[in-house]
């Protein structure tokens, strides 16, 4: 567990990944196995089709295309219907509420923190947008962004904030903000002259495959996504040339990060990445800062160095929760050197998914209840949540 009590004063930044959007968006593992049986992701595969000049390289962009970035540029909170995508916005709001009561007990002036984000989804807006409307919370969730009928993004409005003031300005104290720095770009952003413009409309137009064009992509995409099937089974879909480069001018496009290099293909795009990975390195030097993450497997190498280099920061606590054995085994192996670094699972197997997060890691539960309800650990020990094993990166698994 992540004591709240211990960790709400500090200078808190949080980075999730595509496994908190899980459930309303795929995570970029395939379910093709590699020879030695492991399941390859998108970024491996994208990179092994790359230099190998394969022809499946632009199908496969396309299959990323259609299972990822258009579900996120349709994504509405309203039209989420079935349990697992229900179950996932749940999960985002039940994390905002405990991150509001956490700031709520700050100082009136320094009710802040930083919450970096791989994903371009709207899972965040969209469920703070909600929960606003609601009236149970009064805070800011502040995106970078100024502007009336357009939205421009620029990297020196995430030092702002909202401050209230009494009559004759006899108190003052900051309204609860939340920066929202997206990495790896968002779908609703879009180039506006030599800035970023965002729109949260649903994108129903502009969509890059027809039905006839998804047709021919249909079991290349099932070929991906069988356990079943090895690099050799995947059948090349019969695409023309000039449908290939008609979907990849149109691709290139998008403002999100390409996954095999981790590059924009825009400059205003990349000028701005740069300049958040500046902004999150900054954040790390602090005194007292504190990085959490969740759903995020450091395979983008620039975040993996910038917050290794961080470490040398002996104030900065590092808490990576890693969504099983298998995941630990690699983080803790990569932050090995780190004592300041604790890599958090959960014993008997169990997944370390979002639900299991918000109720068994980074919860508003006091200790005191928690402890009560939880056994001995296996040092015969309190623990201080049920089954939960947060090991330091450079100590072997209990």
């Amino acid at each position: 567990m992540i004591s709240l009590g211990e960790i709400y004063d500090k200078d808190i930044n949080f980075l999730l990944g595509s496994g908190a959007s899980f459930g309303v968006l795929p995570t970029l593992k395939l379910g093709l196995r590699t020879e030695n049986g492991q399941r390859w992701t998108l970024e491996e595969l994208a990179t092994q089709f790359e230099n190998a000049k394969d022809q499946r390289y632009i199908p496969l962009f396309m299959h990323y295309y259609v299972s990822c970035i258009r579900p996120a540029q349709l994504l509405d909170v309203g039209s989420v219907t079935d349990e697992v995508g229900k179950n996932v916005l749940a999960n985002y709001r039940m994390f905002l509420e405990t991150v509001l009561s956490m700031l709520q007990r700050r100082p009136a002036l320094d009710r802040r923190c930083n919450l970096f984000t791989t994903n371009y989804d709207g899972c965040i807006p969209l469920v703070a947008d909600d929960l606003l409307r609601r009236g149970s919370y009064d805070f800011v969730l502040n995106d970078g962004t100024r502007g009336f009928r357009r939205k421009l993004l620029e990297a020196r409005n995430f030092n702002s904030f909202l401050c209230q003031t009494g009559v004759f300005d006899r108190h003052k104290s900051s309204v609860p903000q939340i920066n929202l720095i997206h990495l790896h770009g968002s779908v609703y952003w879009s180039k506006a002259e030599d800035g970023i413009e965002v729109n949260y409309s649903i994108n129903t137009g502009n969509d890059l495959l027809d039905g006839a064009a998804r047709e021919k992509l249909a079991a290349f995409s099932a070929g991906l996504m069988n356990a079943e099937f090895n690099l050799a089974q995947l059948v090349q879909p019969e695409f023309e040339p000039e449908e290939l480069d008609a979907f990849w001018e149109k691709y290139e496009i998008i403002p999100v990060v390409n996954p095999t290099k981790w590059k924009f293909h825009e400059t205003v795009y990349e000028e701005h990445y740069y300049q958040m990975l500046r902004l999150l390195s900054y954040e790390l030097e602090k005194p007292n800062a504190v990085l959490i993450t969740f759903g995020f497997s450091f395979a983008d190498e620039h975040i993996l160095n910038l917050v290794k280099r961080s470490l040398s920061n002996p104030h900065l606590q590092v808490f990576i929760c890693c969504y099983g054995k298998s995941t630990h085994e690699i983080l803790s192996a990569q932050f090995r050197q780190y004592s300041n670094v604790k890599c958090i699972t959960l014993d008997n197997d169990e997944q370390l998914d979002f639900s299991a997060f918000n109720s068994k890691i980074f919860t508003g539960r006091t200790e005191k209840t928690v402890e009560a309800m939880a056994p001995a650990n296996i040092q015969g020990q309190p623990a201080v949540i049920p089954l939960v094993a947060a090991v330091p990166a450079n100590e072997n698994v209990a």
